[in-house]
């Protein structure tokens, strides 16, 4: 899915974004990431993450840190969203824009990513999958 239709929000709008939309959401910030929870004492688990240097990887897989206007943003999802997004992806081609991938290093653990995501998809497909992981952390244990 590419939409590639102008330019979407930046990291900090998304993040104003989760912290309007959704009740009690824990923001850390460290190492060129933002981290979402509703955990203010562990800070854990997240429903999504922000990312803007490729220190958290193995490698460079997104090529963030020599693009410094580019953003990962991660989001932990069900299994059947996963499959339906990104499970028939084969060689993911980390550095595209605006395309939804198996999560570099996470992608064993359901989570999905996109850079830069579009207005477009922001407004249609994000924004759902930010709810849905939001749902999963939310619901008691």
């Amino acid at each position: 899915m590419t939409h590639l239709e102008g330019p979407g929000p930046d990291a900090d709008a998304i993040t104003r974004y989760i912290s309007d939309t959704f009740l009690d959401v824990d923001i850390v910030t460290a190492m060129g990431a933002a981290f979402f929870s509703l955990d203010p004492e562990k800070h854990w688990p997240n429903f999504a993450t922000i990312v803007t240097t490729d220190e958290h990887d193995m490698g460079s897989p997104s090529n963030l840190t020599a693009r410094p206007d580019v953003f990962r943003l991660n989001v932990g999802v069900s299994r059947k969203t996963f499959e339906r997004l990104v499970g028939g992806i084969e060689d993911p081609e980390y550095a595209a824009l605006d395309r939804f991938l198996p999560h570099p290093v996470y992608a064993k653990q359901l989570w999905i990513s996109i850079l830069n995501p579009s207005e477009a998809t922001f407004e249609a497909e994000v924004k759902p999958l930010l709810a849905e992981a939001y749902g999963r952390v939310r619901r008691p244990r």
